[in-house]
């Protein structure tokens, strides 16, 4: 059914909330700010998945995100430190460095190698995502990498994918497949540049109206299902 699939990489291939977790509490005990409690942490993944979502919608640059998702948090919190660059980088590091793989999504992804072409697609920073990539052993396997830092545009921008199209050479985008849990990013992207997709939901959340959704799956085993046309 498809020769080419698009993976997204946070929260799809690999756990971006636990990831996220490690990098903040790390991040906060280099730079001495005190505890991170579990509260404390649910209140940044809210407040960054919103600065992410207005990425998305072109309402601010990354350079804007960046830095500003720790601004505002740091002043929500009362925190009085105003590194936010340097809290970044770090941040950005340990990100990379807490790489763990979804639904054992390396070896699925070793295992559809040389059956279908395999592409990360993915609006995280290149400092992260290299990291990531390579730690997991994903990028070892995948025909090709594409952050949305290097294209110059984020998904789900049309923009985002032309370099993609590129790379696969002449191929019938009926038999492309963008794998990913985000409805904005993902499933938007691939509604946008007219190509099937699967939205990736473990936790089987209703399918919205909005959007059109060709498959959705709550493991990424599933995705082997899909290719073989019994799904």
């Amino acid at each position: 059914m498809f020769d080419v699939i698009l993976w997204d990489v946070d929260g799809t291939l690999l756990d971006f909330p636990a990831a996220e977790r490690q990098a903040l509490l790390d991040a906060f005990a280099h730079f001495d700010l005190g505890p991170c409690p579990e509260d404390r942490v649910a209140r940044y993944s809210k407040l960054n998945a919103s600065y992410w979502k207005r990425l998305e919608r072109g309402e601010i640059t990354k350079n804007e995100l960046l830095p500003g998702r720790f601004q505002e948090f740091f002043q929500q919190e009362g925190i009085h430190f105003d590194r936010y660059w340097d809290f970044n980088d770090f941040y950005q590091l340990r990100l990379g460095e807490n790489a763990t793989p979804q639904d054992d999504s390396c070896a699925l992804i070793s295992s559809l190698r040389g059956q279908v072409k395999q592409y990360a697609v993915t609006n995280g920073t290149k400092v992260a995502q290299d990291i990531k990539l390579d730690r997991s052993g994903l990028a070892e396997f995948l025909d090709g990498i594409f952050i949305s830092e290097v294209v110059g545009a984020e998904k789900p921008d049309p923009a985002f994918f032309a370099p993609v199209f590129q790379a696969m050479g002449p191929v019938d985008k009926g038999r492309v497949l963008m794998v990913g849990d985000s409805l904005t990013s993902d499933m938007q992207g691939a509604n946008n540049v007219g190509i099937p997709c699967c939205w990736y939901d473990p936790k089987d959340k209703p399918l919205p109206d909005h959007l059109r959704i060709d498959f959705h799956i709550s493991h990424l085993s599933q995705v082997v299902e899909i290719l073989k046309g019994t799904l």
